[in-house]
């Protein structure tokens, strides 16, 4: 079946900041993360080998630092791929201007507003919960934000067999395939993403997206990542 084929790459690791929700931290990659960055350029062209796949040459990142720099150590080793383009639609979940807090500071200071109710246990991790902040949006708008950009693109540039790279986080990043259809919403809280490994999806005959190569990884524990 021609196809046209989207493949999502979460960032490496990264200095992330204890316990602060805020996912738009500018923080660059660790060394371990870069070594992950460097080894996705090999999952990549195994992944496209396997399939028969060829990759388009423009790639397409999260404007964050993370995101960016994962971007251009796996570009290094893809020949094929020489055109990198930043956006902040490929970004993670905005907090707004609670960004520089804690999630205790962020807990604390709704409590002592008095217009607003108590905030919900998995605030952090409900998909349709958006904290009452300037800016903020919840994990769905994220994600529609996101397969919103991947629906342009492909639109734009994809090619039946081939693939297009797309780098960023893996809340906006799950949260963008339910929305492209990929991923049921009882299932994203389920599933997180393995640093720098690709997921592969491919667009049906109806315009939705399926999951055709590569693995989410299994929520089985509670987990300190944040994106």
């Amino acid at each position: 079946m021609a196809e046209r084929i989207c493949i999502l790459v979460r960032h490496g690791d990264y200095h992330q900041l204890t316990n602060t929700p805020s996912a738009h931290q500018p923080f660059a990659l660790t060394e371990l993360g870069r070594q992950q960055a460097t080894e996705a350029a090999n999952r990549i062209q195994n992944l496209v080998d396997e399939n028969g796949w060829s990759l388009n040459k423009q790639v397409h990142t999260s404007s964050l630092l993370r995101a960016w720099q994962t971007a251009q150590l796996a570009v290094a080793g893809l020949p094929a791929c020489h055109d990198v383009v930043q956006t902040d639609r490929l970004t993670e979940r905005c907090v707004g201007n609670g960004a520089s807090l804690t999630r205790d500071q962020i807990e604390d200071v709704l409590a002592q507003d008095p217009r607003l109710e108590p905030l919900p246990a998995d605030w952090k991790s409900n998909s349709h919960f958006r904290l009452p902040f300037i800016g903020a949006e919840s994990l769905l708008e994220s994600g529609e934000r996101v397969a919103s950009y991947v629906n342009e693109t492909m639109e734009a540039i994809g090619q039946p067999g081939q693939a297009v790279l797309f780098f960023g986080h893996g809340a906006s990043l799950r949260h963008g395939a339910h929305h492209l259809g990929a991923i049921p919403l009882q299932r994203v809280g389920e599933l997180s993403m393995h640093h720098a490994r690709p997921v592969a999806l491919a667009q049906s005959a109806d315009g939705t997206w399926l999951q055709v190569a590569g693995h989410f990884k299994n929520r089985l524990v509670k987990t300190s990542q944040l994106d």
